[in-house]
């Protein structure tokens, strides 16, 4: 077995990511203070085809060095926008039909692998900040919490990780379907 090149990977260029077909996801991210979250987060994104990146509170823009650090360059290909304050985004997406999934340990979340995905439905994920996790007032107005199982000693993944996680997840079984 033989490594690929870069040029052998087929990758679509900017413009052809803009103009492709999307996967119905949103990532919304509800105050993250990591710059290199934000940029993980993006090329994340850009590897599943996500709609759009909302960029809340104290969430950091583009562009900044430490964010095009681990992005590299999808701040370019995938759409994002900034707003101030988490919650009311999240009421404008349930009324533009996406249906709001806060990633989160809470009472009676839904464990990632028992989530079902419905053919044609359109979703937000929720992601929150490293210490104080997704803001309880944007947990209490999602309509699903999604928490990923975990079974060692640590009751966390790193922000980043649990983006690449859950969009992996949904993905194939949007794919599935």
């Amino acid at each position: 077995m033989r490594k690929l090149k870069n040029n052998e990977l087929e990758r679509l260029n900017i413009e052809e990511f803009k103009q492709a077909e999307k996967t119905p996801i949103v990532i919304v991210l509800d105050n993250i203070r990591s710059l290199n979250n934000i940029g993980s987060v993006f090329r994340t994104a850009d590897a599943f085809l996500i709609e759009k990146i909302y960029l809340c509170g104290i969430t950091a823009k583009p562009p900044h060095k430490d964010i095009q650090k681990t992005a590299l360059g999808a701040t370019d290909s995938v759409a994002w926008e900034y707003v101030n304050e988490t919650l009311p985004l999240i009421e404008q997406l349930k009324s533009n039909s996406y249906e709001t999934l806060a990633v989160e340990q809470a009472e009676n979340a839904t464990f990632l692998n028992d989530f079902k995905i419905t053919q044609n439905q359109k979703y937000a994920l929720i992601f929150g900040n490293e210490v104080k996790g997704v803001a309880q007032d944007v947990v209490t107005a999602s309509d699903v919490v999604l928490e990923i199982p975990q079974y060692g000693t640590k009751h966390s993944l790193n922000i980043s990780v649990s983006a690449g996680v859950v969009v992996w997840d949904l993905w194939s079984k949007l794919q599935d379907k």
